[in-house]
């Protein structure tokens, strides 16, 4: 009977905290339910697609028939290539701890996919729990629950821009300086978070997107599509969610009836491993 095993991992949705894993910052980010599953199952050479099998190969893997059923939208900026990596560190190397896990998905990550990513994706899918927000602090790096209120109500909406993290280079026209400055902010807009009622909520998002904008990570499209959505009556408040550069706008609403044609995101657990019998 040859080894089988199934990785299942959620996409991550990050509330506020954008660019700060990588600056000792903090982050505040939940699972959803959009999920990526690795199947992996023993075979006489290792197959699948060209890229998962690079990754596999770099997680020594064993020999093994790979594929992937995902509904995380790629580009998007919920972290499809955190989700890719992590299942593929679980399968090639069985139970392992979270941490770990994170710690080598994100290696992988960086020599395959040469994407400068942090740790804030890999975190928040492998920590996550249901009805729970993730508070990271990654100059431990540490990761405390906190209980989503049930009065924030968000939604996904599409900007339509897309764009490989891979190609950006925001870090290296910023300086120091700025890059600190971004830190504080977001800092203290995570830590106003925690005991907000969503219209304070809403204008940290606001906050945290000319954030973004004035990093230099944002897009002119995604700009314009915020500033609409931001007027909406029952929108209050909105920001660019990921690396940058476009991806998916993260909406806080006053009820399910505002933006009626999206549905509301709801939470999911965090990323687990089985092992399959023939």
């Amino acid at each position: 009977m040859g080894m089988r095993r199934s990785a299942s991992i959620p996409a991550r949705i990050n509330i506020i905290g954008e660019h700060t894993d990588y600056l000792d910052g903090l982050a505040l980010p939940f699972a959803c339910e959009a999920r990526l599953v690795l199947r992996a199952s023993a075979a006489e050479s290792t197959s699948g697609d060209p890229t998962i099998v690079a990754l596999w190969e770099e997680a020594n893997g064993w020999p093994a028939t790979l594929e992937v059923e995902s509904t995380i939208p790629i580009g998007a900026g919920m972290s499809s290539s955190a989700a890719l990596c992590l299942a593929v560190v679980l399968c090639a190397q069985g139970e392992m701890k979270p941490m770990e896990a994170c710690l080598e998905a994100q290696r992988i990550e960086h020599e395959i996919l040469k994407t400068p990513c942090g740790l804030l994706d890999q975190m928040a899918m492998m920590f996550s729990k249901k009805d729970y927000a993730c508070l990271i602090d990654f100059s431990s790096p540490s990761v405390k629950t906190v209980e989503l209120p049930k009065d924030w109500l968000f939604k996904l909406i599409d900007s339509g821009v897309r764009r490989e993290l891979s190609e950006t280079s925001f870090g290296s026209s910023r300086s120091d300086a700025e890059l600190q400055k971004h830190a504080q902010d977001e800092n203290q807009r995570v830590l106003e978070a925690l005991h907000a009622k969503p219209p304070q909520l809403g204008s940290l998002l606001n906050a945290s997107h000319q954030g973004l904008v004035a990093l230099g990570v944002s897009h002119p499209k995604v700009d314009a599509h915020e500033e609409r959505l931001q007027s909406t009556p029952g929108v209050l408040g909105a920001r660019m969610m990921g690396g940058g550069f476009g991806g998916m706008i993260l909406v806080l609403v006053e009820g399910a009836h505002v933006l009626p044609e999206t549905a509301l995101v709801r939470s999911s657990e965090g990323g687990f491993l089985e092992e399959l019998l023939e």
